[in-house]
């Protein structure tokens, strides 16, 4: 497809269409095959809010395998935020330093801000509960890359509210006519918007707070965000309310795959991470590929 990437800002999964997801995996594919120092004489400015391990060091890797450079923050304390600089101004200032920026911040919003701020493309690797799409676009290739498809069955299983992978992941998938189940505690449902938007999308959805791992081709499994709670009584209600444990697969599917953003805290038993169904390890790799595409793409390195 005719797909020009070049400046533009990666901001929410619902800002491409179809065609455009898998232009991206296609390359992100290229990636792992093979590639140059497409990004020689570049540099990445990492903003990082909130804490992060595997999106801020497979973006600082995807950027050092393309040949560039990273500089940034993962600890917002030691910056002029603490003097009460405005986002708004940090981002103008890191803009006149770099060529691509990624921000997470807990706000949700955020990074649609920093995006009007700034000429430079801005990434968003995760604004509060909201958006997270370049996680998505690493989980949309790993469930390609298992199945061949994405036309598949997918069960979203865990804190649906305040988990803002979920949020991004489903949108993904009613574009490319999954099947969706959405299984979380009481309390902790994927948002009502959010199902109205994935049935007026043409989407398969169904509602539940049991597993029924049967039908399930991809099982995706959240952590309950604790960080995310107003309440720490609320959180310690839901704490623990899932547990996948090799019993829990007796059911499954024999081509069932078992996905997790991570981290993970008590919902998958570290006894299933020998099983041909955990995926959630290779996840992480193809994290680096889809952001080399990503990063190659926004900065017209590749068309």
């Amino acid at each position: 497809m005719d797909a020009d990437f070049r400046g533009r800002d990666i901001i929410s999964i619902r800002d491409f269409n179809r065609g455009e997801i898998e232009f991206i995996l296609d390359k992100a594919l290229e990636m792992r095959q093979g590639h140059a120092p497409l990004l020689a004489g570049r540099i990445l400015g990492l903003l990082f809010f909130e804490p992060s391990t595997r999106t801020r060091l497979s973006f600082e890797v995807a950027m050092k395998r393309l040949g560039g450079d990273v500089v940034g923050f993962s600890d917002s304390q030691l910056t002029s935020i603490t003097k009460g600089e405005s986002l708004s101004d940090t981002i103008k200032t890191v803009e006149a330093y770099t060529d691509i920026i990624v921000i997470r911040h807990s706000r949700e919003g955020a990074a649609r801000l920093a995006a009007e701020a700034s000429k430079k493309p801005v990434i968003n690797a995760g604004d509060g509960p909201n958006q997270h799409p370049t996680q998505t676009l690493l989980d949309l290739f790993t469930i390609r890359k298992e199945f061949g498809r994405l036309d598949v069955k997918v069960t979203l299983m865990g804190d649906l509210k305040y988990g803002r992978t979920v949020h991004s992941l489903a949108y993904a998938l009613a574009m490319f006519d999954a099947e969706i189940d959405l299984v979380s505690p009481p309390g902790l449902e994927m948002p009502e918007e959010v199902i109205t938007d994935l049935k007026a999308m043409g989407a398969e959805v169904s509602v539940s707070n049991r597993l029924d791992i049967s039908k399930a081709q991809v099982l995706y499994v959240t952590r309950i965000q604790k960080e995310r709670f107003p309440d720490p009584e609320e959180y310690a209600k839901v704490r623990g309310a899932y547990k996948l444990t090799l019993d829990s697969l007796k059911d499954a599917r024999s081509d069932l795959i078992i996905l997790h953003p991570l981290p993970r805290v008590q919902e998958i038993a570290s006894e299933i991470d020998a099983t041909k169904h955990a995926k959630y390890f290779d996840q992480v790799a193809n994290g680096v590929p889809v952001r080399m595409a990503v990063l190659a793409l926004v900065t017209g390195a590749i068309e």
